[in-house]
């Protein structure tokens, strides 16, 4: 089957008669068991309500099978998706390395918690390719990176990362959000663990909050399991009920997403007050030979640098945007556009474009609505630098 089919039909009652379309919510704290034996057997399993439900199952299922792993967990937000992954594999005296380029919050994980309990990381430019082998220390359990990069999307090389990496407890961790596990498959180009923030494409309509982990092995898998058993993760089970019903519509959805983030992005690239666009699939974006030979399409985020930088003007073509919200996620029906600066978030490289980055989302309405509506904000911002 193909991939819009298998998840449309993946982890559904199929053969059970009179079954409801959607799978019914199964919400439970308490789990009861038929007898004393039965008990002993779920105990092993460990079935409690905090470790999921039927409902969370299927969700795993699904998930697993969209990014080719063996299996899959789920955590409460993107975040602590990212945050488990990594406390899976480090313990006191080790080392992380850790893309230049992630999300900004996982960077802040790395930099104040994992460093007040002993251990170590060395952030590397997200281009590294197999040069990676001159930061490996013999403590390095991790190399985490991001596909693309948050904000500036540059596309690394998972590939080279993973087979630079000259020690088999060396862990390499793939932030696959951008591309909705549809676009990317990490796991099969080497990566041991595939992360998503399923609040984003995977539910689909900004209305939750979810995270997923899928891991190539068994043996990654029980780590994993592991450590977010530890740290007490629970997903309810009317989140996962909404990313499931979600994921249904993925590959349509992001279709549309691309179509219109590509005719954007064309649009943009002509504009007279847009120096750059940063885009996977413009030759122009660093990194666009990576993403050409491992992803088979992009999604709908991505960023533009503006020529000039005046406070006031970039606060009118803000307030003028009618269809962009204001916001921070994304991946929702909604487009988005937000001012981002990437500078105080990079240590490996320099940031130096001096005009102003703002990160769009396009989302489902009529491109040529949004292509008006920016259009009238660029239109108001260059009124403003006249009158000054």
């Amino acid at each position: 089957m193909k991939e819009p089919t298998k998840l449309i039909h993946s982890s559904r009652p199929n053969g059970v008669p009179d079954h409801p379309v959607n799978p019914p919510i199964e919400r439970a704290s308490t789990i009861l068991f038929s007898d004393y034996d039965a008990f002993l057997d779920g105990k092993r399993s460990i079935r409690y309500g905090r470790l999921g439900t039927s409902t969370h199952r299927q969700l795993e299922d699904i998930v697993t099978e969209l990014e080719c792993g063996v299996a899959t967990h789920l955590a409460p937000s993107g975040l602590q998706a990212c945050i488990a992954a990594i406390l899976a594999f480090v313990q006191t005296g080790d080392h992380v390395l850790m893309a230049d380029g992630v999300y900004d919050p996982t960077r802040k994980f790395a930099d104040g918690f994992l460093k007040r309990f002993g251990v170590e990381t060395t952030f590397f430019d997200p281009m590294i390719g197999d040069r990676i082998t001159e930061l490996l220390r013999p403590n390095t359990k991790v190399i985490y990176t991001e596909a693309p990069s948050s904000l500036t999307f540059e596309v690394g090389d998972i590939t080279a990362l993973a087979t630079a990496r000259n020690q088999d407890d060396v862990t390499v961790i793939v932030d696959n959000t951008w591309s909705a596990g549809v676009y990317y498959k990490p796991l099969s180009l080497g990566a041991d663990v595939s992360i998503q923030a399923g609040t984003k494409y995977l539910a689909g309509h900004s209305d939750c909050l979810i995270g997923t982990i899928t891991s190539a092995s068994e043996q990654t898998a029980n780590a994993v399991f592991r450590s977010l058993l530890r740290i007490g993760s629970s997903v309810s089970a009317d989140d996962a009920y909404l990313t499931l019903r979600g994921i249904r519509t993925l590959t349509t959805r992001l279709k549309q997403h691309e179509t219109n983030a590509t005719i954007l992005c064309e649009w943009l690239t002509n504009h007279d007050d847009v120096k750059t666009v940063l885009y996977p699939a413009l030759s122009t974006c660093v990194g666009h030979a990576n993403w050409k030979q491992h992803f088979t399409g992009s999604s709908g985020l991505f960023s533009i640098i503006l020529k000039r930088n005046h406070e006031r003007a970039l606060r009118a073509f803000h307030d003028a945007l009618r269809l962009f919200g204001m916001g921070y996620s994304w991946g929702g029906y909604e487009s988005l556009c937000i001012p981002c600066d990437p500078k105080p978030i990079r240590t490996a490289t320099r940031w130096q474009e001096t005009g102003p980055l703002l990160r769009l989302h396009a989302g489902l309405e009529d491109p040529e609505d949004l292509i008006y509506d920016l259009e009238n904000a660029f239109n108001v911002m260059a009124a403003v630098k006249l009158i000054d």
